[in-house]
């Protein structure tokens, strides 16, 4: 069926994630500069001063978290072993050089000096918890629809960081769930339902009799806003549905606990066939038992999301996670990793969007806050503890699923988006995992499982 101009897939795209991303605000900015004004006494400040003509001629520094030689890396890496040490001399020293060859409007190195100070600064003033919420609250007031489209359009035409994993799933899924007359996806998405326009065309293009599908949407983000664009979201879902013909039903749920989930208000069907697709979430869920959980078998809040969607029978699951080990109970090894991983993530912005891009900004923006979660604030209140798909791997065979390999086909299809965009993108598979690659570094790692049906004894 021929589509309107207005209504093309990408049209399509009004997500909520569960950040708000700025638009470059005056506010947002000012309040990075406030966080990152170091003010060092005199004698640190000469040293430094000596030392910032020529900091970009720093010899190289041998560390295993670094894939390449960075002037940024290497003073970010040696303050974070100074604030392990406590050195506040040092601490001192390293920040003023770092803040005075930091600009978010820079180059690779710079932007990620930016946010890393950022971040430091905090975890160093205890001010991390505070940061974040003026962060948040700044990006929170420059969001609208136009620029959250233009954001992740730009991204997505730009990057495959999201659709490597949309082109994947979807292929899983469609032959998961081929012959199936009704087919319910629970989708929890961090990726602004991006991934259905091109699903329901793929159910109304192919050659069998087109499925009723169900699509449930599960917001874990609290604020009110988010159910307000998502439930717009599922408006325009619905009608590309009807005008590609296929039967459509739509939900939104806000469930920002998501370890509490009660199935009951999924409202599940015997006569459907039932697929979970977690995008860039499961992350968010915390990973620590709880310190006064005393019971022998007790697990945490993560492993119980993974067991309550065994309950639910899937047919199958499609995970997509970044590949980074960010659970690490020393605050070097944490740093270090965050390090090694959005080093990647800000070279790869750096050569696909033009420096001026204002989504450009709003992503790695979006990457300062996450940040600052992160690095400078109680771990009970972190939000961004991702883990790699290995981690991910053993806690889903634990759960009670086992691994769906992607068909030779759907890998085809992987590599042939790839071919889309600026040389340095790969593909790698291990173990039934399929990764993107970024110059020959794993970044996102993406997964399909089904339930154990004839468990070992």
């Amino acid at each position: 069926m021929a589509q309107p101009d207005d209504q093309s897939p990408n049209q399509l795209y009004l997500p909520f994630a569960q950040h708000h991303y700025g638009t470059g605000s005056d506010s947002e900015t000012s309040a990075s500069k406030t966080t990152t004004n170091f003010c060092p006494d005199e004698s640190v400040s000469n040293q430094a001063a000596a030392s910032t003509s020529s900091v970009q001629n720093l010899p190289p520094v041998q560390h295993k978290y670094m894939t390449q030689y960075s002037w940024a890396k290497a003073l970010l890496l040696d303050c974070a072993r100074a604030i392990a040490d406590e050195d506040s001399s040092r601490i001192q020293s390293v920040m003023w050089i770092l803040n005075e060859s930091a600009s978010p409007y820079g180059d690779s190195d710079q932007r990620i000096a930016s946010y890393f100070v950022q971040a430091l600064f905090c975890k160093i003033t205890g001010t991390g918890a505070r940061c974040q919420h003026s962060l948040s609250a700044a990006a929170e007031k420059t969001y609208c629809f136009e620029s959250m489209r233009n954001m992740i359009l730009q991204f997505q035409e730009a990057s495959p960081w999201t659709t490597f994993g949309h082109v994947a799933g979807n292929g899983a899924l469609m032959e998961a769930m081929e012959g199936e007359a009704r087919i319910h996806i629970i989708d929890i998405s961090s990726t602004f339902c991006t991934q259905w326009p091109t699903f329901l065309e793929a159910l109304a293009t192919q050659t069998k009799e087109t499925p009723f599908l169900r699509l449930t949407t599960i917001v874990i983000s609290p604020e009110e806003a988010a159910m307000t664009v998502m439930k717009q979201v599922m408006i325009r879902l619905d009608r590309f549905a009807r005008l590609m013909g296929v039967p459509f039903e739509s939900s939104v749920i806000q469930q920002p606990a998501l370890e509490d989930l009660d199935l009951a208000i999924l409202n599940l069907r015997e006569d459907e066939a039932l697929a979970i697709n977690c995008i860039q979430t499961l992350h968010h869920i915390s990973e620590v038992v709880a310190a006064d959980d005393n019971q022998q078998h007790s697990c945490s809040p993560r492993d119980k999301v993974l067991s309550t969607f065994r309950s639910a029978k899937p047919k199958i699951m499609i995970i997509m996670e970044d590949e980074a080990n960010l659970v690490w109970q020393d605050f070097v090894g944490c740093f270090g990793e965050a390090l090694r991983f959005y080093s990647l993530y800000f070279e790869s912005l750096e050569e696909s969007f033009p420096r001026a891009s204002n989504e450009r900004l709003m992503l790695e923006r979006n990457c300062g806050r996450k940040l600052v979660n992160l690095l400078s604030c109680d771990p009970s209140d972190c939000t961004e503890r991702q883990e790699t798909g290995v981690h991910w791997d053993s806690r889903l065979r634990q759960a009670g699923f086992q691994p769906a390999p992607f068909s030779p086909d759907v890998v085809d299809d992987v590599q042939a988006l790839l071919k889309r965009y600026k040389k340095g993108w790969g593909l790698d598979f291990v173990d039934n995992r399929l990764y993107l690659t970024w110059k020959e570094q794993m970044v996102v790692c993406s997964t399909a499982w089904k339930l154990i049906t004839d468990p070992s004894p």
